[in-house]
């Protein structure tokens, strides 16, 4: 018996540190393929806007090295120390989020005013509202108070009416989703959420048919050869990019969707580029090694014991879940495009911090389940 135990023993930290290791590989995996696409994708566009075909690389690698260097400081500080630090965060980031619609401060691209300009870097609000929601959720339900409807959706409601007004309804709808799923495996009375559900439904339609410019994204996913040089631009150059790619792809480094035909090549639209090179097979893999990044989070949430840690690693799941299916779902024409990034791969700083921040309090709590 004791000879099966010191097994056990043995066994148990070789799996917590396969799980970790996993996560770790996968992570940076996707970061490396992220910046040579990147650097693919953006090069063109670098060299016409801004002098330098390297421009949006060198970012890229500066946010990566950051976002890893984040990922190892919270795989070791103690996720059960985030409990107190949750409503600090939750603060600083509502704070951003009205100060980001101040003009002059909060930059203003393409119609949204989603960006501040810090000097050195440049960070987006929204991406923090998601690791803030997941951190201020997990804490507020640890409690098994189940009167906390009305409190819990005046908190969602608030931080996505001040993301529509940047405006960005791709964000909000992911806080909104991510909000209820972790609402659901809380545990809370799931006759509110049930009775929510048509209601948000009805308030996501009506909020499409009140700014036309979504209404023409709508109309644009329910018939991309409807207006293609206009509205249906968009999508048609994504469906060109994955059809040209066949089942090989053309080859590393021969899209032509990437001669400034594609919007979006470097950020939204990058799985794009990679199905256009890489073909179906790439691009399978690609998905592959996201289904190991979520089956490995599913491990790790369903192995933890303590209220806490559990549902921090479920908002983590779903933030990932949430990213990856709205992204692809918006490349494959299943779902109306909404400007979410693909994690660890689409340009942005804030989305990759925000992505290894919540790796490295992923691996934490896998280190002290059982696992």
């Amino acid at each position: 018996m004791r000879q099966i135990k010191k097994q056990v023993k043995k066994i148990v930290p070789t799996s917590k540190h396969s799980i970790s290791w996993v996560l770790i590989g996968i992570a940076i995996a996707l970061s490396l393929i992220g910046i040579v696409f990147v650097f693919e994708a953006s090069s063109i566009n670098a060299l016409n806007t801004m002098g330098d075909s390297f421009y949006f690389l060198k970012l890229q690698i500066r946010w990566i090295v950051l976002g890893i260097a984040m990922m190892s400081f919270f795989a070791f500080y103690s996720y059960k120390h985030l409990y107190y630090i949750s409503v600090p965060i939750m603060i600083a980031v509502v704070l951003l989020l009205l100060v980001v619609l101040i003009p002059g401060i909060g930059q203003k691209i393409g119609g949204a005013r989603r960006w501040i300009d810090l000097g050195f870097i440049t960070i987006q609000p929204t991406e923090f509202a998601k690791l803030a929601i997941i951190l201020y959720l997990s804490s507020w339900f640890t409690s098994l108070d189940k009167s906390r409807f009305l409190p819990f959706l005046m908190l969602v409601g608030g931080l996505m009416f001040l993301i529509l007004l940047q405006p960005d309804m791709g964000t909000a709808i992911i806080l909104f989703s991510i909000s209820m799923l972790m609402y659901f495996l809380a545990g809370q009375r799931l006759y509110y959420l049930l009775g929510l559900v048509p209601i948000s439904i009805a308030a996501f339609i009506g909020l499409i048919f009140i700014a036309p410019y979504r209404m023409r994204r709508l109309t644009a996913f329910l018939d991309p050869s409807n207006d293609p040089l206009g509205v249906g631009f968009h999508i048609n150059q994504i469906l060109i990019s994955l059809s040209e790619g066949g089942i090989l792809g053309r080859g590393f480094g021969a899209s032509r969707q990437k001669y400034l035909f594609l919007p979006e090549a470097h950020t939204d639209s990058i799985f794009a580029i990679i199905g256009e090179e890489m073909g179906f097979i790439g691009s399978m893999l690609l998905i592959f090694a996201y289904i190991v990044l979520l089956y490995k989070l599913y491990q790790i949430y369903n192995a933890t014991k303590d209220r806490f840690g559990k549902l921090l690693v479920g908002g983590i799941f779903s933030f990932f879940g949430l990213q990856i299916v709205t992204n692809l779902g918006g490349m494959s024409a299943l779902l109306p495009l909404t400007g979410v990034p693909l994690p660890f791969i689409s340009y942005g700083g804030s989305h990759i911090l925000t992505s290894f921040m919540l790796i490295g309090v992923a691996i934490n709590i896998a280190r002290t389940s059982r696992l």
